[in-house]
């Protein structure tokens, strides 16, 4: 036991350490991320530990404004975004005659996407669609078009939103439409 005196009070502790709790001990993509951080560091690779600072970087600020922990769902867009961002930056510096700064955009790019799951297929955001609008049951003399909505966050309920391209979803979701409402 760990007594100290403050004055005329004496406060008692039974041990001199603090115990936390934690949540529990999930291993997502922001672990694997920390650990690459960590491993660049040791490694004094300064562009993938700034790229992956900067990525964690974007998760933090979106776990503040959820005020909480954001999905690892949520973490794999982020990534994919930034990806993508990295990559029109790259179109730029190649067409302004930058290709030494455009070829660091790749770079940067193409380790982000080491972290991104591969995305559905074309076949398979169509079986998906197909086995959606099964279950809906929607009948012919329905105008499909003013249904899409439910269409759409029927197909989300059963697909995780991180493993699809939103505008396959939408351009195979038309194309579809268009076949049944002939």
């Amino acid at each position: 036991m760990l007594a100290l005196k403050s004055g005329s009070r004496r406060f008692l502790f039974s041990s001199p350490w603090r115990v936390y709790s934690t949540q529990g001990t999930t291993s997502d993509i922001r672990d694997v991320l920390q650990a690459r951080v960590k491993d660049a560091m040791r490694a004094k690779d300064k562009s993938t530990s700034t790229t992956l600072r900067s990525i964690l970087a974007e998760i933090n600020a979106a776990d503040k404004t959820a005020n909480d922990k954001v999905s690892s769902s949520t973490i794999v867009n982020i990534i994919r975004k930034a990806a993508a961002r990295r990559h029109d930056a790259a179109a730029q510096y190649t067409q302004a005659n930058r290709p030494d700064i455009a070829d660091k955009e790749l770079a940067e790019a193409s380790l982000l996407e080491e972290f991104l799951p591969p995305l559905l297929s074309s076949v398979e955001v169509d079986r998906k669609i197909q086995d959606v609008l099964a279950s809906l049951s929607l009948t012919p003399s329905q105008d499909l078009r003013k249904e899409t909505g439910k269409i759409f966050k029927e197909f989300y309920n059963q697909v995780d939103r991180s493993l699809v391209d939103p505008q396959l979803v939408k351009d195979r979701l038309n194309l579809v439409l268009n076949l049944e409402k002939r």
